[in-house]
């Protein structure tokens, strides 16, 4: 096929005829240090790890993560805070929850519990009770096994202010050295009646545990032995009900994995299959990962969010434990994907996890105005959106006036994006490197948002994702296309 060979075009120049603007599409450069995301959130301060303890209520999103206040690597684990009322802009609140005598704050999940049935609260004012794992950095010191176990803390005041149970840890350690990340979700049972499904990460397997009340818990079945992924400890699981496009109710188990992901280090697996009485029986014992780029893990739902959304909405940890500590960011670490709404599809008779960008994103798009470029501030945040003409290889090229450069390219069925010369990559080994995914469905459209740091490319709408962070050392400057790339549209993103 021929390749457009002129020379592309400078994001500072570009015009699109779609924009319906005369003013060109040009660079903005962001008020924050090098590589600090426009519209990805992230930490004000400090290190930042993965996304727990999420619920929607009254019109807002708490999001809350594993921070550790006093460094940029990871340390003893509080809970950050933030609240979102659009998944776009958020606000940072307090740290939620902070490390005691039992242990630090590991991943974990919240409920609202409407009902009261925790007794933490009343009728007139329910709980919100986070469950979460509590590591003992002590007993672990002392080289025993029994070092995780599950406590539990409850806020009156829509999640502003928690206390911790005084009876905690309310499931201890069974003797399992890795015994952690609950999620606990309300579910309701053959018999119609409801109760509480916890989800638990337990070395190589999943736990399932039911309780009545968030605080007694009776272990009602496992699943995952010798099934699926096993490169790495088993983490942040997710069960999660979902309609096939039929309409038949399956059940999506996402498992977090460290190491053993498809591009090295860590990468979330997830199963399709059913959940009955605590039985998860999957409909195959095919490997699937939820996103195929190097840099999104441990990523979880949202609770409680309305049924009249009709959506499950996801956000990840947009990093790999391999060289997370080692980035070059200076007073903060990490940041999230951004949020995406999940469904399955039916590929060829395959069921898969579909992941699409949210809606909300939509209220960032700035098209065609006129921003200064300044060097040695972090790129354009842009969405850059093409549909695709055939089924032939594709390209497209980001570059700046350093020679650095990644490309997003289609060829002999695989999906890959290069970033073997896309700026800083001296902290790893493995950091420099072309990683692909398999696509063997037609590609009709693509859907790549750009920020200071990262690249999420998602093909038809989400049916393949991959997400990935770079560190340029100059802004993105130009962008070329291949010829069967069509429609393509930019757009600047500003919160």
């Amino acid at each position: 096929m021929k390749y457009i060979q002129s020379h592309l075009f400078l994001l500072t120049m570009l015009i699109f005829s779609s924009c319906q603007q005369d003013n060109p599409v040009v660079f903005q450069p962001s008020a924050g240090e090098q590589f600090r995301p426009v519209y990805h959130f992230t930490p004000e301060t400090s290190w930042m790890n993965d996304p727990n303890g999420m619920f929607y209520l009254d019109g807002e999103y708490h999001l809350f993560y594993q921070y550790y206040p006093d460094s940029t690597v990871w340390g003893p684990m509080h809970w950050g805070h933030a609240v979102s009322r659009d998944l776009t802009h958020w606000e940072h609140l307090n740290v939620a929850l902070e490390p005691d005598s039992l242990g630090y704050i590991f991943s974990g999940s919240a409920v609202v519990d409407s009902k009261n049935s925790s007794g933490l609260g009343t009728e007139e004012t329910p709980p919100i009770v986070a469950i979460f794992t509590y590591h003992d950095p002590n007993k672990e010191k002392s080289g025993l096994v029994e070092i995780e176990s599950q406590g539990i803390a409850f806020s009156l005041d829509k999640g502003r202010t928690w206390e911790k149970y005084s009876g905690n840890p309310v499931l201890p350690n069974p003797g399992a050295r890795d015994f952690r990340d609950p999620k606990v979700q309300l579910f309701q049972g053959k018999d119609g009646e409801e109760f509480w499904l916890m989800t638990l990460a337990v070395s190589d397997h999943i736990e399932f545990y039911s309780s009545d009340n968030l605080i007694d818990w009776e272990k009602i079945g496992e699943f995952g032995k010798r099934i699926g992924a096993h490169g790495g400890v088993w983490e942040c699981p997710d069960l999660i009900p979902m309609k096939t496009p039929s309409g038949e109710l399956k059940y999506v188990l996402l498992v977090s994995i460290n190491p053993g992901g498809p591009q090295k280090g860590s990468a979330t697996q997830y199963f399709i299959g059913d959940f009955e009485e605590g039985v998860f029986t999957p409909d195959d014992t095919m490997i699937r990962w939820m996103d195929y780029g190097p840099d999104n893990y441990a990523g979880v739902t949202w609770s409680n969010i309305p049924s009249d959304q009709e959506r499950v909405v996801l956000i990840g940890w947009m990093s790999n434990w391999l060289y997370a500590q080692e980035v070059p960011t200076k007073t903060w670490r990490s940041a999230m994907t951004i949020p995406r709404s999940l469904s399955l599809i039916d590929i060829k008779g395959t069921l898969l996890l579909k992941s699409e960008p949210v809606a909300e994103l939509s209220l960032l798009r700035k098209s065609s105005y006129e921003i200064e470029v300044q060097s040695a501030l972090p790129s354009v945040a842009t969405e850059l959106t093409v549909d695709i003409d055939n089924e032939e290889p594709f390209f497209i090229h980001f570059r700046n006036e350093l020679g650095e450069q990644f490309r997003i390219t289609k060829e002999n069925g695989l999906l890959s994006i290069d970033r073997t010369n896309a700026g800083i990559s001296g902290f790893d080994p493995d950091f420099a490197a072309i990683h692909s995914a398999p696509m063997s469905w037609p590609a009709k459209n693509l859907r790549i948002f750009l920020d200071a740091h990262s690249v999420e490319v998602f093909v038809n709408q989400g049916e393949l994702v991959m997400t990935s962070t770079l560190f340029p050392n100059s802004p993105w400057k130009e962008v070329e296309l291949s010829e069967n790339l069509k429609n393509a549209k930019l757009f600047s993103l500003e919160k």
